[in-house]
Parts: C-alpha cells; structure tokens; sequence
C-alpha cells in the first residue's frame, strides 16, 4: 500500500476502509497478547521443571536445620546462620551479595522450666516454657492460686480483688471454624502478646497461656509476649493444650482452689549487632526499581525453626537461583533478602524499610513467605489500586492454575515487609499462601524439625515463588 494510497481522502474517509484497518489493529493486539501469554505459560513451564528437577532448597534446608539448628536473635547459632546464608547466595553468583547492621535484641531461655498443678497432696507435672522476652520467676519459682480467665476484657470485670496474689490463667483456645488456621491464631493472640501487661496491671504474681495451637498434645508452643515500657513485669509462659485442658478440668471440678506452681529462668541480655542477609539479580533496564522476596532467618530456641522459617528464607534464594539458572534477565532489580529478629521484635524489617528510604529504593512488591512450606494455595496481595486483584487474576489466575498457585486474594503482607509500606509509596504488599491446616500444629514449639517438611511441597512453593517474581518483572500491576 503506497503512500500516496493512503493520503487520498477519498479512500481514508470510506467507511469500509476504516473499519478494516480498526479490524486489523485489534487482530494484531489480540495476535500480540495471545503471543505474551504463549511465551509467559512456558517460562512457568520451565521455573517449575527447573526447581522439581533440579531444586536445591531442600537441601539447604537440611543444612540450616541440622548443621545450624535455632537461630534465635542474639544467639551465635543466629551469627552462624548469616555467615552460611551470605556464602550460599555467593556461592550461586548473584550480582550483589550483602549484608545490613540490625540491632536486635538478645533474650535468653535459660535452664529447662518447670510447671506443676498441685492439687491437695497431689503433684501433677505439666509442660510450659518461657514466653519470649519475659522475665524469670524468683529462684524459688512461684507457687499461687490459679484463676482462669478466657479474655483480656474478663480481667477488666473481675478486677484487682480477684486478681491480686493469683496466676491468671489464659484459656481461650483457637476457634476451630475458621478454614484459615492463621485467621484462628490472630483472634486467639491476644492472650499471649498482652495478657501478661494486662494481668499485671491488677496484682498478679505471674501468668501461664494456653498454647496457640489446635492440636491438643504436650508441646507447648512458646512467641513473643510485650510488657509496657513503664509497667510491671510478671513472669509468663506457655502451657501445652493437654496440660491447659486438664488444669481447666480440675478447676471446675474442685471446690477448693487449685495452685500452680512454675520456675523459669530467662532473662534479657543487652543488644546485639545482627544482620539482614541480602541477595540481588540487578535489573537490566530498571536496577533502582526493585521486587523483593523473603523470610525470616531467626527462629525460637525450642527447634531447628525448619517450618518458621527456614522454608520461607530458603524458598526465597531458591526463587532466585531459579532465574539465574534459567539464564533470565530480570527488567527491575530482584532482591531475596534473610531478615533478622521476626520473631521478639521485627528489627530486620524496620530496619530493611528505612534503609530502602535512604537510598531512595522504588519498591514495586515485597513477597514474604512465613507460614511454613506447605502446598501451595496463591498468594495474598495488599496495594494501592482498588481493582489490583480483579485484574491480577483476570491476567495471571489462568497462567498459575495448572500449578495450584491460582488462590489470588486480597489482603497480603508480612512482619517483615509491611514497614516498605510507609517508607515506599505505592509498593504492592504480597504474601505466599501454602495450605495452613499443619503450620500451628508446628509453630513455635519442639517439633518445629526439618522432618515436618515435604520435599515437593516446599519445592512447589519455591517455583510458585518464582513465577511470581517473573511475571510481576514482566508486566508490573499496570494491567
């Protein structure tokens, strides 16, 4: 068609030939998106064939687990872990391997805790362990009347002449018609991150929390508790669900009162120097614009943190080992980022978020996986558009099904990533969702172990991971 065929007014003003040329242009849109979408289901393809072949995270879970163990924050097994994790990300070449002072508190558990019910002459043994960052029992321990209450508004009614001189005890247990186990957890929660300032503040001696968890055995599940600044301090701690039902029983059963007694002998050492261990693919068209994926590398004393969260910080390198593997050059900045102290006092991620804003770091997504390596579900996303979910599954939802990834919901996030939300405007906030009906019969407690993760399950994750990754560098959320 010359030019001069296309200046006769006469040809572009008829009718039939404009509407063919709009005909043409949305055939070659349509021909264009359906070709994207071709080359976008195969390097899923090829994400997942990579790790379910040749993954590498479970091993390095292994590793963490048994050649590290629990890594809580202050502790020289913590040290150990981001000396190992800085040499592993070198170890797979990335473009920029390095690491970020935190500050972060040291707490100590100190000898095993001892918890007995005592009922007339009869001594009953329960398991407990210290809540973090709670303060010890004198030497001697503590013996009292128990009290149980199932809220923290239930301290507010009865009031200091009850409480004074007593343990309150905390038995609210999970509320098992919530399909989200995680959802059970937060309405439950309260109990152990406040009852103990909230008791303290009507005379108790001390307090014991029913673990949160649904299952009912005798690991008691230990997380962090937070005093008031200016408060008193009472010593508290976990109880397992078996030990919490059967102390409940005898409490409705007897007439007379029922005594606890409990010793434990923590204590809270001065701040110590730890880091954020972070990894990074550079961005070959925007390296100032940056996607970011991660977990926590600290974890309780009471296991090997294999669940929480060694899957999550584990599944994030991998995600990127995968692309690299893949020859692939991401368009933004990919970092995978091992944050510090999640678990007594999220210093790692205050501390990413203000870094990110000094450097004057564009954050387009944080994606943060901290709820176990279990199959994966989708993933929850928190941002600024009110039509971000609609379209990211009108666009992505068909691309992720035939992996089990499709679960895409609003509503994401994560203790490490949520600080990027004040410090960087407009950043699309994700979290990973793995099925979550196993990951409170684990949390926090003694069987947190690399045994309680599956292989493919976990590998699975770290491909869902990766997908992502790749098809947020692709196309952005400006749908």
């Amino acid at each position: 068609m010359t030019d001069e065929f296309l200046q006769n007014p006469t040809f572009v003003k008829n009718p039939t030939f404009q509407m063919k040329i709009k005909t043409t242009i949305l055939l070659l849109l349509i021909f264009s998106a359906s070709l994207l979408k071709a080359q976008d289901s195969l390097m899923l393809r090829h994400i997942y064939d990579e790790e379910l072949v040749k993954g590498q995270c479970y091993d390095n879970l292994h590793f963490l687990c048994k050649n590290i163990g629990s890594r809580l924050s202050g502790s020289a097994n913590a040290q150990k872990a981001v000396v190992w994790g800085k040499k592993l990300m070198e170890t797979y070449g990335f473009d920029r391997v390095f690491l970020q002072d935190v500050m972060v508190p040291h707490w100590v558990r100190g000898a095993k805790e001892e918890g007995v019910i005592l009922d007339r002459n009869k001594r009953i043994p329960v398991a407990i362990v210290a809540l973090g960052m709670s303060v010890a029992t004198p030497k001697q321990g503590i013996t009292a009347d128990v009290i149980e209450v199932h809220s923290l508004k239930e301290l507010d009614t009865l009031g200091e002449s009850v409480i004074k001189g007593k343990i309150v005890f905390f038995n609210r247990p999970f509320d098992p018609r919530f399909i989200e186990t995680l959802r059970a957890y937060g309405t439950a929660g309260d109990q152990r991150n406040a009852g103990p300032a909230a008791a303290a503040k009507y005379g108790a001696v001390g307090v014991i929390v029913r673990s949160l968890t649904e299952s009912v055995n005798d690991y008691p599940h230990t997380g962090a508790t937070r005093y008031a600044t200016d408060g008193i301090k009472i010593p508290a701690a976990a109880i397992s669900t078996k030990a919490a039902n059967q102390l409940s029983a005898l409490l409705k059963q007897k007439k007379q009162h029922i005594r606890f007694y409990f010793k434990q002998n923590c204590q809270t050492l001065p701040d110590v120097l730890s880091y954020n261990v972070v990894g990074e693919l550079k961005g070959s068209e925007a390296p100032n614009k940056y996607i970011t994926v991660g977990g926590h590398l600290d974890s309780w004393d009471l296991a090997e943190g294999a669940n929480d969260d060694g899957t999550g910080v584990m599944q994030s390198v991998e995600a990127l080992r995968i692309l690299k593997a893949l020859g692939y050059r991401p368009i933004n900045t990919i970092r995978a980022v091992f944050f510090m102290n999640e678990e007594n006092g999220d210093k790692g991620g205050i501390k990413y978020a203000e870094l990110a804003a000094q450097n004057k770091e564009q954050h387009l997504a944080a994606i943060e996986s901290d709820l176990g390596g279990f199959t994966p579900r989708g993933f929850g996303f928190d941002g600024a558009s009110p039509n971000l979910v609609k379209n990211i599954n009108l666009h992505w939802k068909k691309l992720l099904e035939p992996y089990g990834s499709d679960r895409l919901i609003a509503g994401g996030g994560g203790s490490d990533i949520s600080p990027l939300r004040e410090e960087t405007p407009g950043i699309v906030l994700i979290g990973y969702l793995p099925d979550s009906q196993r990951y409170f019969d684990i949390h926090h407690s003694a069987i947190d172990v690399f045994e309680n993760v599956n292989k493919r399950e976990m590998e699975l994750g770290a491909a869902s991971m990766a997908a992502l990754i790749y098809l947020i560098d692709q196309h952005g959320f400006n749908f």
